[in-house]
């Protein structure tokens, strides 16, 4: 029971994350580094620090006690992390909800999954265990749905003019998205790297009487506070250059209602790392293949948004068809990771 909780604590991570860049879309008059900005400032810091506060015992205290070198390291990983998350909003641009996080997603997952029992020499128990081969298969069905939806992306590149293309995703460029996503995908894949280095971390906030279930949550602190250097380093660079920091102040834009959906733009991108702890905490011994199943459900409910805005329209049955398979394996690889988990619990 405790796995099938931690599969539904993946699946709502992963429906807030495939939901998050909905409110962006509402923003108004504002370019893309200044709602950027203001969202960050909501997941990586107001929205990290809230509900820390609320879920973990003595939070401050806890990360007073950490020592240097595991806060640093796990400060080291969001940083990278950030550079992910960062040109994870550019792949958003060209690319479209559904493919451009099938692409990103698709590599993280592979990495996030793959380094960290790598890392600390547990691959061969991984493999030579049947449920440790049954979580690679859902691995491997994961990155083969993910595939088939990148031919579904170039399948609907060649099928459409450019003006069809343009009239649903304004900025769509299949080469320059595609190489924003493969960088996005390798560097997002750190936030794992920095949930297995902030461990110590999680492990003290248990000590100090927090609830397991939202141990992570401190860690996230961290890892995020990494992720919002790199991100309001670059945005603010773009405000100056592009000169696009009067949209702060612009009256004539809707600056009140802008900001209310960067609020809620970031504190949904937030809530998929919270349920990701939750749900890392209950899966077993293999907690490292909960990152499959979250980057499976975000592809999953991402890919939704995207044939629901009509990101697809135009697109001729066999591309459709390449689609949906794709979006029906990245489903079917969460439920071959979950029997993986099971047969180890």
């Amino acid at each position: 029971m405790a796995v099938l909780l931690g599969v539904v604590f993946h699946a709502i991570g992963g429906f807030a994350s495939g939901s998050f860049y909905l409110p962006y879309k509402k923003v108004r008059g504002w370019a893309w580094e200044s709602y950027w900005l203001v969202g960050g400032l909501f997941s990586w810091l107001a929205a990290p620090l809230l509900m820390g506060s609320l879920t973990v015992s003595n939070l401050f205290g806890v990360l007073a006690q950490i020592p240097t070198e595991t806060l640093l390291w796990t400060y080291f990983w969001g940083v990278l992390w950030g550079f992910g998350g960062l040109t994870f909003g550019l792949a958003m641009r060209y690319l479209g909800l559904s493919l451009g996080m099938a692409v990103t997603l698709g590599l993280c997952a592979v990495f996030g999954t793959l380094v960290p029992p790598i890392w600390q020499g547990e691959f061969g128990k991984l493999v030579s265990t049947t449920s440790g081969q049954v979580i690679m298969l859902g691995l491997a069905v994961c990155v083969l749905g993910i595939s088939i939806c990148g031919i579904a992306g170039m399948m609907k590149e060649r099928s459409l003019s450019e003006e069809q293309k343009k009239a649903v995703i304004k900025e769509f460029d299949l080469r320059k998205g595609l190489l924003v996503a493969v960088f996005s995908g390798v560097m997002s894949a750190c936030m794992s790297f920095g949930l297995t280095a902030g461990q110590p971390i999680a492990e003290s906030a248990v000590k100090a009487g927090t609830d397991p279930l939202y141990m992570n949550n401190a860690a996230l602190v961290i890892i995020l506070l990494g992720g919002l250097t790199t991100n309001i380093i670059w945005t603010i660079y773009l405000n100056i250059r592009n000169r696009t920091y009067t949209d702060y102040t612009n009256t004539s834009t809707p600056i009140l209602t802008n900001v209310i959906f960067c609020a809620l733009a970031g504190f949904t991108w937030y809530f998929q790392f919270f349920f990701y702890g939750m749900g890392d905490s209950k899966m077993g011994e293999y907690r490292f293949s909960g990152w499959t199943l979250h980057m499976a459900f975000i592809i999953a409910f991402s890919s939704f948004w995207g044939l629901y805005l009509h990101e697809w329209r135009g697109a001729n049955k066999s591309t459709m068809r390449t689609i949906t398979l794709g979006i029906t394996l990245v489903v079917f690889s969460t439920v071959v990771v979950g029997i993986g988990n099971y047969l180890a619990e």
